[in-house]
């Protein structure tokens, strides 16, 4: 039989340069491209920027559908392309590498006027492709534009610099100065905060605040989700997105290999589209194990960005009870005042529940929480599963609850749900942190591995005296079937005691 010869686009080949620097698929960026109205490609007019170029995918995309849509406004190939090059398509490179790779992608050749170049009308190597070096401005140890650690970032002119241009000015209409009809991007992800405890700093949400100075017509971006519910410093990017009725379009992915093979994203990505000349609901879209689900609605309606549409019939319902949340009976990180690493010992007059381990402590050790230590308690760990990127659902979302009896404490290891009079009142709570219902509305607000008191904002405060179970929950709610059939297909069922736990990825 006769070989048929693959040949790869390769740039669906290209290994990533890092875990926070992911290069875009030529799907995906054709999914993203597919938002913008179909009269721009046949626009010879419209301009095109691509403000974090890594292998210039997204302007080689635009190129082919400009190529296409202008074939009777300039019916001279060459000429086309050299029209589109040069007065259309424009970006800026993260690296210099970048750069090169880019133009590769575009112009078929590393530099713009060189002998391989499809673009005759350029007198420069870098065409509309730019790559400058800058150096971040620092002051009290912080870059003043993207917040880099001088002690981290301040290196010599043989390294790169991760000071992006794009970001590290107040006035980028001054880079290019000319206005853009359409800016698109897959911005990095992070800047890491070597040494800190905090881990690394979210950089996306500087980019898609600098594009909107630029006002233009549509902006598109791809970044990470973890801006729905938490993330790093994202409190104001978070508000400002939610608020903002000119987002016309979210497209979310909770598992991110979906659209990124092998690549581990917290929390998966989005992208949007954002209009400047729209004001009104967004349409969300959620692809996840095959499926697509697809509703408008207003961003703003919970504090958060409730990403699965079937969980908002669900939660109206729960919040129509009027009851208050969990969250204001759940302790904050420390509640004994006891760090990660004190570890329990073999005598004392206090049960001490520890990392990875439960031994004694001394009442007078114990700093803070000493008006809890003799009431019985619900403990859950501050860290559990989907550290890494969520690979499937359903999920466990919560570890196993620890019922401690007085007089006990734990290191910040633990978080305490509950503290009560009575041991039966403690079960009953255990009994409702292993329910579906409740686990489901804490995966609401939890994108990550950590569990603080917010994850649990959700969740009705109910009374203890009653043994909750999920048919009990899902009655008193008044959930159809098709809502608990979605809570069931988002949670697993929790393993009983005498069952191991399952062990899920932790981001360490």
């Amino acid at each position: 039989m006769p070989t048929t010869n693959y040949n790869p686009d390769v740039l669906s080949c290209l290994a990533n340069l890092s875990s926070d620097e992911v290069f875009t698929p030529p799907p995906l960026a054709n999914q993203m491209l597919d938002l913008l109205p179909q009269e721009l490609w046949s626009n010879p007019d419209a301009r095109f920027l691509d403000p974090c170029c890594k292998s210039g995918v997204f302007l080689r995309e635009i190129a082919k559908r400009l190529d296409k849509g202008l074939e009777q406004h300039i019916p001279d190939r060459q000429a086309r392309i050299n029209h589109i090059m040069q007065h259309q398509l424009f970006g800026m490179a993260i690296t210099e590498l970048t750069g090169l790779i880019s133009r590769r992608s575009l112009y078929c050749s590393k530099t713009a006027n060189g002998k391989y170049s499809v673009c005759t009308a350029f007198d420069t190597p870098e065409g509309n492709i730019r790559y400058r070096r800058t150096e971040h401005t620092w002051k009290n140890g912080r870059c003043v534009f993207c917040g880099a650690n001088e002690e981290n970032y301040a290196r010599g002119a043989e390294l790169e610099t991760h000071a992006y241009e794009f970001i590290h000015t107040e006035h980028p209409e001054e880079i290019f100065k000319m206005k853009f009809d359409v800016i698109i991007g897959n911005p990095p992800y992070h800047l890491s905060d070597a040494g800190e405890s905090t881990g690394s700093s979210p950089i996306y949400d500087i980019f898609v605040e600098q594009a909107k100075k630029l006002n233009p017509r549509y902006l598109i971006m791809i970044i990470p989700s973890r801006w729905f519910a938490g993330g790093k410093g994202l409190d104001k990017f978070r508000d400002t997105m939610l608020h903002d009725r000119r987002l016309s379009h979210l497209v979310d992915y909770p598992i991110a290999s979906d659209v990124f093979p092998g690549v581990r994203v917290i929390g998966g990505v989005c992208f949007f589209l954002w209009e400047r000349d729209y004001n009104g609901p967004c349409k969300v879209t959620t692809h996840m194990n095959g499926l697509s689900d697809s509703m408008v609605r207003s961003l703003d309606q919970f504090d958060i960005f409730v990403r699965f549409n079937k969980a908002i019939p669900i939660l109206e319902k729960v919040m129509s009870k009027g009851y208050p949340s969990l969250s204001e009976q759940v302790s904050r990180q420390k509640p004994f005042g006891l760090r990660t690493f004190v570890k329990p010992k073999e005598e004392g007059n206090v049960t001490l529940f520890a990392n990875k381990a439960v031994g004694k402590i001394s009442r007078s050790e114990i700093p803070a929480g000493k008006d809890i230590i003799d009431k019985w308690k619900v403990l859950i760990s501050m860290a559990y599963g989907e550290g890494g990127e969520v690979r499937e659902y359903p999920r466990m979302i919560l570890g196993k609850p620890i019922i401690a009896e007085p007089p006990s404490a734990c290191t910040e290891t633990y978080l305490v749900v509950g503290t009560y009079d009575t041991e039966k009142e403690a079960q009953n709570l255990a009994a409702y942190l292993r329910t579906k219902f409740l686990r489901f509305l804490v995966g609401l607000r939890k994108n990550t591995q950590h569990v603080t008191r917010d994850r649990f904002a959700f969740v009705p405060l109910l009374s203890m005296n009653t043994a909750w179970s999920d048919e009990e929950l899902y009655k008193h709610f008044g959930l159809t079937q098709d809502e608990i059939a979605f809570i069931e297909s988002m949670v697993r069922p929790m393993p009983v005691d005498d069952e191991p736990e399952t062990t899920e990825e932790t981001d360490e």
